[in-house]
């Protein structure tokens, strides 16, 4: 059954339209609050944290009135990396947490990401058991005047978090010698992770650090690395780091300029780990992972299974298999070994824990050959066009051409108003071929 509220990675849409109102914030507190303080009874506390939106100042508290309304406590920590916000649900002892954001979309959008006392995000289950208390009648669960929840401002969650960080290298760790371009799309990781990769030794040269409430994402971060490519060449810097609005993901860029996404990033680190023998079970992918890293695994006999698009989904699979690594090719990894959800500084530290015995960017990351792999992304009015007679038709024609020679997927994204059509083949006008026959339906 389809989720009314909830998508593959939260709630997410236009600020005041639809779900994303103030009014609507106020039932997602109220409703998320009862049922996280009927699972655990001793602290009755939940910690928001959010990225750089100006519309954060209007849902934020709406949500916080709420929680309070329903009797949970409040500890609101101001712009933090959605795994920071995490972390520190669980090294808190929270009830839950919640990250005000629309993650790389734009600024018109936001959004909210809940998280369990465990850290980690929620099942379908639990989404489903919330919204119908969303829409169940507000009075049943608003809690008397005498045990209205109380609301706290902390500020040093940052600090915090990049303690975290730090706790899981040695203490001789340092990043001395290395010249780092850092793209932090002006949202939520514009003052981590400057501080942490600066405290650390590297001489950082930062942008999208100064947000406005406007800008996060805009033409900067892990959806535009053209950026970090072109300051990687003019300041001879050896690798390039973004990050998109919510810091749970990361583009690379190596000393040569090319991009490196998550799919290459997840081979070098199951290798490494592999050797290391810090890996455990094998790595889960989505059906987007390029068949290149599939292949790429098997050489070097390491386990490979895809779930479904969504890291949360890579999660699940994660815990199910007890996997310690995952990730997708946008750039959400998660390293099972330190972290419940993505979290781009982290991995950001993992390649740069390699990357500081002075080996080349582009050697260390560049660890397999792709699979030539199209997406085209279509906006649409009405997402269900997926399933109309004509649309599964042109999918069945392109499947049928494309043959074994290659793979196709089409999606409905989870996030935004557009329907995700992948194509990979060794033959690269076969790609194109399929994906118009299916972008005709669609259009």
């Amino acid at each position: 059954m389809k989720n009314k509220y909830f998508g593959t990675d939260g709630i997410r849409g236009t600020v005041n339209k639809g779900n994303i109102t103030g009014e609507k914030f106020f039932k997602f507190g109220l409703a998320s609050g009862n049922y996280f303080k009927n699972q655990k009874k001793n602290k009755q506390l939940a910690i928001i944290a959010k990225d750089t939106r100006l519309s954060g100042y209007t849902l934020e508290p709406a949500l916080v009135s709420g929680l309070v309304s329903g009797g949970m406590n409040v500890f609101t920590l101001g712009p933090l990396p959605t795994n920071g916000l995490a972390m520190l649900t669980k090294s808190m002892k929270a009830n839950m947490g919640i990250m005000i954001t629309a993650s790389h979309n734009p600024y018109q959008d936001n959004g909210l990401k809940l998280f369990g006392p465990d850290g980690m995000k929620l099942s379908d289950k639990i989404e489903a058991k919330i919204e119908k208390l969303i829409d169940a009648r507000n009075t049943k669960q608003l809690t008397n005047p005498r045990l209205l929840g109380r609301v706290k401002r902390l500020e040093d969650g940052n600090e915090k978090y990049v303690q975290i960080l730090k706790s899981n290298f040695p203490k001789n760790f340092h990043l001395q010698g290395l010249k780092i371009i850092l793209d932090c799309a002006n949202g939520a990781a514009y003052k981590a992770a400057p501080k942490l990769l600066k405290d650390l030794g590297a001489k950082v040269i930062s942008i999208g650090i100064n947000p406005n409430g406007l800008n996060i994402n805009q033409k900067c971060g892990s959806t535009f690395p053209s950026k970090i490519q072109s300051a990687v060449k003019k300041f001879k810097a050896h690798v390039g780091i973004s990050f998109d609005g919510d810091a749970d993901r990361i583009i690379m860029c190596d000393e040569k300029g090319k991009i490196i996404n998550g799919d290459q990033i997840i081979g070098m680190l199951a290798r490494r780990w592999k050797s290391k023998k810090i890996l455990k079970g094998g790595v889960v992918g989505t059906q987007m992972s390029n068949y290149g890293l599939e292949r790429f695994l098997i050489k070097e006999k390491i386990k490979f299974v895809r779930s479904k698009v969504g890291d949360r989904y890579v999660k699940e699979k994660m815990k199910k298999l007890n996997f310690n690594l995952g990730g997708e090719q946008s750039g959400h990894i998660i390293l099972g070994k330190f972290a419940t959800t993505g979290d781009g500084l982290l991995v950001a530290l993992e390649v740069l824990f390699s990357l500081r015995k002075k080996k080349r960017a582009s050697e260390l990351l560049n660890i397999f050959k792709p699979l030539p792999q199209i997406l085209e992304n279509v906006t649409v009015e009405n997402k269900n066009i997926i399933s109309s007679l004509k649309c599964k038709k042109a999918i069945k024609k392109a499947n049928f051409i494309m043959g074994k020679k290659g793979r196709i997927l089409v999606r409905k994204s989870g996030t935004e108003p557009k329907i995700r059509i992948m194509a990979e083949s060794l033959d690269k006008n076969l790609i194109i071929k399929c994906i118009k026959i299916i972008k005709r339906s669609i259009n």
